[in-house]
């Protein structure tokens, strides 16, 4: 619980902070007084004032932090500092500065995916199980083993590479060419149909259901313990499972019931060492638990995937950092329509426990998770500030707008309607994110 409350709070701080010092820096270009910038929120507790008089404090709420501005000049004051208000300022540096915060987050993402692009990761390779019957990975007459090379055009190197490439296509619909290298190192192109999806929050795979899936790995010996049925057996670590008995490639789950069932019976078993094939003969011990003898060999198992390393140089990591946050930003932003017209469900909106819980579960598995996480909530801060709803960034810029065409600024009476439905839109997505948040959590 403590671990995902620093992980939550560390999101949130540098991704709201970084927001805030986007509209810091774009005002101070444009010669805005800023009053203060505050880390956090609640009582100050350290300040410094820098040589523009800006107060710099560290307050005692970390969820977020804020810029204070000079919005209007004070009694008496002198040309400057007229000229250093923000309501001073012509339309298009107040809307720079307005802008300059959702901007923040999106290229705070581009910077996040091009130093994942840099560090690269191990990742499951994109070789498929074999397509259930009926599904139109069967119907495009996808294989077990087909290694998937290309999607439309664009290479695919890991699982992770080639479910992104097909989200766009699974959620609308869709006919996508796919390039693959069968079991046999031949290169085919299957012609994959896929029918619009409904996106849920559940455990639902669309990808599974279209008949992609992972091929399961098979299992591999980690360690074999001394005096045990294993090492009596001449089984070795890095060994990889390859039949048991009857059982051709068995994944961990298979190999340990067929054990548990085996107590005192001798099976034959093949396993791979070094890229030699091995024949050997194992008996699983008896032992009572809860009372029922079940077989054990003394090995610790686990699984075989087949990874690659996904890398890319500077440039190319640059570049991706740009094409996944643009995409991202779209296909984020169409799901928001689709949820106005009623085609996707609201129950994909998320709030601060589901966001916190994804924050802890990301930073367990390790720092490319979570570095990802934080790009795709970067974006999604980005995308809801921009929106044109009054009490957002958007909102300004609407106003802004709004002042454009006119030729003067939007009057009192709009701006205090335009607030009343902001404030109003915004309470009723703080209850549908409260609610979903909830409902998971009991459901």
């Amino acid at each position: 619980m403590l671990y995902t409350l620093l992980a939550f709070l560390v999101t949130l701080g540098v991704l709201v902070t970084f927001h805030e010092l986007g509209h810091y820096w774009v005002a101070r270009r444009c010669g805005v007084r800023v009053e203060r910038f505050s880390v956090g929120f609640g009582k100050v507790l350290y300040r410094r004032t820098d040589k523009h008089g800006t107060e710099w404090a560290v307050s005692a709420l970390p969820l977020g932090g804020y810029v204070a501005m000079q919005n209007d000049p004070p009694p008496d004051a002198t040309p400057h500092q007229i000229q250093e208000s923000f309501n001073n300022k012509p339309l298009w540096q107040r809307a720079a500065i307005v802008l300059a915060g959702p901007m923040a987050n999106l290229i705070l993402a581009v910077v996040i995916y091009a130093v994942v692009g840099l560090l690269g990761a191990q990742e499951p390779a994109a070789v498929i199980a074999q397509p259930a019957a009926g599904t139109p990975a069967a119907q495009a007459g996808f294989q077990e083993a087909d290694r998937l090379t290309a999607i439309d055009g664009q290479p695919v190197r890991s699982w992770g590479e080639a479910r992104w490439e097909f989200m766009e296509a699974l959620s609308s619909g869709g006919e996508l060419t796919v390039t693959v290298q069968d079991a046999q190192d031949r290169q085919r192109e299957r012609r994959l149909l896929l029918p619009a999806g409904e996106i849920s929050p559940d455990e639902r795979d669309l990808l599974a259901e279209a008949g992609l899936a992972l091929m399961p790995p098979r299992a591999l010996v980690q360690e074999v313990f001394r005096d045990s049925a294993g090492e009596q057996a001449g089984l070795q670590e890095g060994d990889v499972i390859l039949k048991l008995g009857d059982l051709d490639s068995p994944g961990v789950v298979q190999f340990v019931e067929r054990v548990q069932q085996s107590a005192g019976q001798t099976l034959a078993l093949d396993v791979l060492r070094s890229g030699q094939l091995q024949h050997l003969f194992i008996t699983p011990r008896a032992q009572a638990v809860n009372g029922v003898q079940q077989g054990r060999i003394g090995v610790q198992l686990g699984p075989d995937f087949d990874m690659v390393h996904v890398r890319y140089g500077p440039v190319d990591s640059v570049q991706r950092g740009f094409v996944r946050t643009a995409e991202t930003f779209w296909f984020s932003l169409k799901m928001i329509g689709r949820m106005v017209t009623g085609e996707v469900s609201v129950r994909n909106v998320s709030g601060p426990v589901t966001i916190a819980d994804y924050a802890g579960q990301t930073a367990r598995i390790g720092l490319i998770a979570y570095l990802n996480f934080l790009a795709l909530i970067s974006i999604s801060i980005g995308l809801l500030n921009l929106l044109p709803v009054p009490m957002l960034d958007g909102g300004h810029l609407l106003y802004y707008a709004i002042e454009a065409v006119r030729g003067k600024p939007a009057s009192e009476r709009m701006m205090m309607i335009g607030q009343r439905i902001g404030i109003s839109l915004l309470a009723v997505l703080m209850s549908i994110a409260f609610f979903n948040d909830i409902t998971r959590l009991f459901s």
